[in-house]
């Protein structure tokens, strides 16, 4: 078995100006597991400033995209992880997350975490089949 770097061209800039020690994403076994992305812009890289449904959308389109460049989709997600700053949003949250997954939603995680080193209120992980 064998591990394969995946990337987003927009994404990946994010990631290297951030200086972080991970890959956007790897595919093996079948699998594509997406490292947690913040409320990321697709269009210029830059973090998303607004309201927890804004930045838990932007969240969730990024993970699209990385999805749909490596040739999966939103449909074969079969586990999310939720990181929050605040239990509390936890119904606005699900609200949009819902937008995403109308039917059969994968399995999910939340979890409240205290902070990041950049300004950001959510980040979502995913392991989809590729």
């Amino acid at each position: 078995m064998t591990k394969e770097v995946l990337t987003h061209p927009v994404l990946q800039q994010m990631i290297n100006k951030g200086n972080v020690p991970l890959s956007l994403a790897t595919r093996g076994a079948g699998l594509i597991f997406v490292s947690g992305l913040p409320p990321v812009s697709l269009e210029t890289g830059a973090l998303i400033d607004g309201g927890i449904e804004e930045q838990t959308r932007a969240s969730l389109n990024a993970i699209k995209a990385v999805l749909e460049a490596n040739g999966s989709t939103m449909d074969k997600i079969l586990k999310c992880t939720v990181f929050a700053v605040n239990a509390g949003q936890f119904d606005r949250v699900n609200a949009v997350y819902a937008e995403f997954f109308p039917e059969d939603p994968p399995a999910r995680t939340f979890v409240t975490v205290g902070s990041w080193p950049w300004a950001f209120d959510i980040e979502i992980e995913a392991v989809a089949l590729a």
